[in-house]
């Protein structure tokens, strides 16, 4: 039976009928293997919203956090961002028999949806950021859309360093001053497919 309890994570297991132990003894695996299949490293073209500051399109030659980049308008925004790639499934990297196709996200701050070839494939957020692809993954070209929310405080902390009549935000949470540390946001990576073989198989 797979299993996989990721940091912090929990459950229940009851089992209705009695389980046949492995013949002589031998050990298995309690959960498939990943291997990785290929890396894709853009560049991504990122969308921000323009109302909250953001450029409306940049591209990223690679993935960086948000705070890293020079634009105030990155540095400090809030909200959501959509990553968009193209990449080829490379042809030895097709679909193994019994296998199937995961996208593994890696390292992100701190929500993601992803979309591959228009299919919705959900929303991430806890370790691993990780979901199935195996129904959306084609042979050539794939379009991949992954949107990124990060938290509100480093729209604050950037506001507190404009006049009042710019901000864009009105609140009166006075704890996020300009001098506050900016939270890591975006997505960092590495992003990459996944293969995992079927139990048994």
């Amino acid at each position: 039976m797979p299993l996989e309890l990721e940091p912090r994570g929990s459950l229940f297991v009851i089992f209705r009928k009695p389980i046949p132990l492995a013949k002589n003894g031998a050990k298995t695996g309690n959960f498939p293997a990943l291997a990785q299949v290929m890396e894709l490293k853009g560049p991504w073209t990122v969308k921000f919203d323009s109302k909250w500051g953001g450029p409306e399109s940049v591209e990223f030659p690679e993935l960086v956090d948000w705070t890293k980049r020079s634009e105030e308008g990155i540095k400090y925004y809030s909200g959501k961002a959509t990553y968009v790639t193209t990449f080829e499934l490379d042809a030895k990297a097709g679909r193994y028999p019994h296998s199937r196709i995961y996208l593994d996200l890696g390292e992100l701050n701190n929500v993601a949806e992803v979309r591959l070839n228009g299919k919705d494939l959900g929303v991430l957020w806890s370790k691993p950021f990780r979901v199935e692809v195996s129904a959306a993954l084609k042979s050539g070209k794939n379009d991949l859309e992954i949107d990124i929310v990060n938290l509100w405080p480093n729209r604050l902390i950037g506001d507190a360093q404009l006049p009042p009549e710019k901000w864009f935000c009105k609140t009166n949470v006075r704890k996020f001053t300009k001098d506050y540390p900016l939270l890591p946001s975006g997505l960092l990576g590495p992003v990459v497919l996944e293969s995992v073989a079927e139990l048994g198989r």
